[in-house]
């Protein structure tokens, strides 16, 4: 099978905008037997691809009854799976700073992993070009709200909204530019800087115009001059 860069972009893009209903899909079933097969078939998905032969030669006969939905829901519990280790991971991040936990979270859940980063691009397409499209918006909907989970991010309402709305923007050319092949870390983590200074700057931009244009309409004073 084969995917083009479009209908990747495409598909980016259709689960960006089912943010924007606000509904969350349900969590994954979750046990240590299917954690384990997941695992074992991630380690060499790369290089023979998501199917269940492969998963029953990896981890066993029994393994493909704990994944009746097949191919598509193999990648999908993985994503999860790959969630769940982020989370875990950032528990004990150290940093104050709610902006830096995201970009911590960010580069924990798409590393500098060759193996990793060939077994998503397998996954990938097997979802997109197997029929397993709503699979992959339903995991990526659930990557980019466990980032904002992992950052401690504790919003709510319409901030909560927006806030998953803009990080699916960052998320979405991060995980496109991560899959096309990264030269190094330091490449990455300046991507991401970038994309995280545009955020800011179009967030202060943004305020700047709501305060002009709720002065204008008396909603607000100028401060005097001290």
């Amino acid at each position: 099978m084969s995917m083009r860069p479009a209908n990747l972009k495409q598909a980016v893009s259709l689960a960006a905008t089912a943010l924007a209903t606000g509904v969350m899909p349900q969590a994954m079933p979750r046990d240590p037997a299917r954690d384990a097969a997941l695992r074992a078939l991630a380690a060499v998905a790369g290089e023979r691809g998501w199917g269940l032969p492969v998963l029953r030669d990896v981890a066993g006969a029994q393994a493909e009854l704990l994944f009746p939905g097949g191919e598509a829901e193999l990648v999908e519990a993985w994503s999860d799976l790959c969630d769940r280790d982020m989370l875990a991971h950032m528990q004990d991040t150290p940093e104050p700073r709610l902006s830096l936990r995201v970009r911590e979270a960010l580069l924990y859940r798409l590393p500098l992993d060759e193996a990793m980063r060939r077994a998503a691009s397998r996954g990938v397409s097997a979802q997109l070009v197997g029929g397993g499209q709503a699979a992959f918006r339903r995991g990526w909907m659930r990557t980019v709200n466990a980032i904002w989970m992992a950052a401690r991010d504790e919003s709510s309402g319409a901030t909560y909204l927006t806030k998953r709305l803009t990080l699916a923007q960052v998320y979405g050319a991060t995980f496109l530019y991560w899959l096309a092949g990264v030269p190094d870390e330091a490449a990455l983590a300046a991507f991401v800087d970038r994309r995280l200074a545009c955020v800011r700057r179009l967030g202060q931009a943004r305020g700047v115009v709501v305060g002009r244009v709720m002065g204008l309409m008396g909603l607000i004073r100028p401060q005097a001059a001290g």
